[in-house]
């Protein structure tokens, strides 16, 4: 059994795989994209949960609090871009 963390990590991975990055380096996937892929349902046992919890964590985005199969389906999942990375000066 993962714990929440990691889960959050591995659903960063699917949302990756998934998605499409956007201009801004975010990664855009819809609810139904997710809850329907073989490898995410084998992966999440509860993916609703996983979601919120990032989404409490201000890693992704998305419109409403719990999204349901079939009625959700469209609903946007965003990923928001990853920090720059912090380049030391030089000096």
């Amino acid at each position: 059994m993962l714990n929440i963390e990691e889960e959050v990590e591995r659903l960063k991975e699917e949302i990756q795989r998934l998605g499409q990055i956007q201009p801004d380096g975010s990664c855009k996937v819809t609810f139904g994209v997710l809850f329907n892929d073989d490898r995410c349902s084998n992966i999440f046992e509860a993916l609703v949960g996983t979601l919120r919890a990032a989404k409490r964590r201000k890693i992704l985005t998305y419109d409403g609090e719990l999204l349901l199969q079939g009625v959700h389906d469209n609903v946007e999942i965003i990923m928001k871009p990853p920090p720059p990375a912090v380049t030391a000066p030089v000096v």
